[in-house]
């Protein structure tokens, strides 16, 4: 065979699809189901909390069955941030993720869980809220740049939160109805404004209320999973799906089922029926014999809206311990429940204290199915898939530092067990959100997390060489381009 022969011999095998080259090796691909629930807590699931006045038994059923990730994080504390790094495995202070009202978020042709899992062989699917962006030209017409041209080869959805106008339903990337009608804002009395059934005023499409947005998402996801449970020998492939649940963020819905079933007032009735929905979907998952070959994450997309007199009223701490509240750099706005079931890998009732990111499950799902990543994908995803396999020991880390802003624009770095802030305050919704130092006073906050995980003691005047290491690592985390970063 002459020189060119073997070159088009080796295109030919690099083409062809990564499924393929597993089962000729006798490997079996998982089916991928990824849940993210909605301003849950790390104080929430019971597995998390023994004193949670919120009953999860389905949440706490992955826990008991999988793996429990202690030091898990979204890469930033609000909805869209958590959602772009998920997706991307790039941290989201490197897009313009809040112009998701006009345009879409991740660029074209880049690189996400579900296009990397497609071109492995998988058949992807989205059920949810979206939150990334499309680029809009009026509802009658198509909407580009969701999840269909992401990488998901179907999708049923809505295009933000159930409190954010216009709602409606998307398939594809078309809308289901236009949001034709209007709906007035709602308050409840005795919460804040952003608490209890609030939502904001505007447009809604006849098929939608919100009050059905949730129970309506379960039933998608069980049919996207009972239609590939009856054909997997037609289709020949692994099924991927991302559930992205709207709740317990706000509204908080609870149907009259769930209404005074936790402890925790119409906040804990509403994860009460999201823990619900979950078993929905984990029981599809063994009615269509698919629940032993599926690798699942659960995790929820930042922290919760739980104020330090909703703890007092109720006896129930969202936080799980933890400062502060969604949107913070404190610890509660980004660290999460995080667990992965996957039986006959991951070991079941383990625990790992790895600090782990959502931007790596990029890297680690690319590990998982064989696939090897460009060098401009996934820029901030380190792979902990052997972590999961239980070959690696939690002293030797996945990663040694993690960088996010906060909703406020606080730029953070957590280096091994310590924590830096750049700046005075939450960075987010707690008070004081911003404090302006006064003369002589130290410009940011350090944390020592394992000897201080609820980040009471501020240490940083007293340790300046680390405060300036960890600061030269953020800028240059910060100015990394292409290429993933290295440890």
């Amino acid at each position: 065979m002459n020189k060119s022969c073997l070159t088009l011999a080796a295109i030919v095998v690099l083409l062809m699809p990564l499924s393929s080259l597993s089962l000729a090796a006798g490997q079996k691909l998982p089916h991928v189901v990824v849940i993210m629930v909605d301003d849950m807590g790390y104080g929430d699931p019971g597995f998390y909390n023994p004193d949670s006045k919120i009953a999860t038994p389905n949440i706490d059923s992955l826990a008991r069955d999988g793996m429990r990730f202690t030091d898990a994080h979204a890469p930033g504390p609000l909805c869209h941030m958590s959602r772009y790094g998920l997706m991307t495995g790039r941290y989201p202070f490197r897009a313009d993720v809040g112009s998701w009202r006009r345009k879409r978020s991740i660029d074209a042709g880049q690189v996400t869980i579900a296009s990397m899992l497609q071109d492995a062989g998988y058949q992807t699917a989205m059920v949810g809220k979206w939150h990334l962006g499309f680029d809009e030209n009026g509802y009658d017409k198509p909407l580009p740049g969701g999840p269909i041209d992401c990488g998901f080869q179907s999708y049923f959805g809505i295009r933000a939160s159930t409190d954010i106008p216009p709602y409606f339903y998307i398939r594809g990337d078309k809308a289901v109805q236009p949001p034709s009608n209007q709906i007035a804002a709602n308050y409840s009395d005795g919460w804040t404004k952003i608490q209890g059934a609030f939502w904001r005023e505007g447009g809604i499409a006849p098929d939608l209320a919100l009050k059905d947005v949730l129970p309506r998402f379960t039933e998608e996801a069980v049919q996207v999973i009972q239609s590939h449970g009856r054909r997997p020998n037609a289709s020949g492939k692994p099924l991927m799906l991302y559930l992205a649940y709207p709740a317990p963020h706000t509204p908080w819905l609870p149907s009259a089922e769930y209404a005074g079933r936790s402890a925790a007032g119409m906040y804990g009735d509403f994860a009460t029926m999201v823990d619900a929905n979950v078993g929905r979907v984990l029981r599809s998952l063994d009615d269509a014999g698919m629940a032993k070959d599926t690798l699942l994450v659960f995790t929820s997309d930042n922290g919760p809206v739980w104020y330090e007199s909703d703890v007092e009223r109720f006896g129930h701490d969202s936080s799980g311990g933890l400062r502060g509240m969604k949107a913070d750099a404190w610890e509660c706005g980004h660290r999460m429940p995080f667990i992965v079931r996957w039986p006959g890998s991951v070991a079941a009732g383990s625990t790992s204290h790895q600090t782990v990111c959502f931007t790596d499950l990029l890297a680690t799902f690319s590990d998982v199915v064989g696939a090897s990543l460009s060098g401009d994908a996934g820029p901030d995803s380190f792979s902990f898939f052997d972590v999961l396999k239980g070959s690696q020991a939690d002293d030797v880390a996945v990663r040694q530092h993690l960088v996010m802003r906060s909703g406020g624009g606080v730029m953070t770095i957590r280096f091994k067990d310590w924590k830096l802030i750049q700046g005075l305050g939450s960075g987010g919704f707690s008070k004081p959100s911003r404090i302006k130092p006064a003369k002589g006073e130290a410009p940011g906050q350090l944390y020592n997390l394992k000897a201080d995980p609820a980040e009471e003691h501020d240490v940083y005047a007293s340790h300046p060489e680390l405060v300036a290491e960890m600061t030269a690592k953020l800028e240059a985390v910060k100015n990394a381009k292409g290429q993933r970063f290295a440890k």
